[in-house]
């Protein structure tokens, strides 16, 4: 799972870099802390939103 998760980090890295990603790996988890400068709130937000819209859809 951590290859897939730095993977997608670097895929999204290259398209939208304004975001920083940081991901911390554990024993069962791989955490990923995502952090944009304070111009780009509002796309975090979508994006935060767009996720949690597609997990209460499952």
């Amino acid at each position: 799972m951590e290859d897939r998760v730095r993977e997608l980090v670097e895929r999204e890295s290259g398209c939208c870099s304004f975001f920083t990603f940081t991901t911390t790996a554990g024993q069962d988890l791989v955490r990923l802390d995502i952090a944009v400068d304070q111009a780009y709130e509002a796309v975090l937000d979508a994006a935060v939103a767009r996720t949690a819209a597609a997990g209460e859809q499952r």
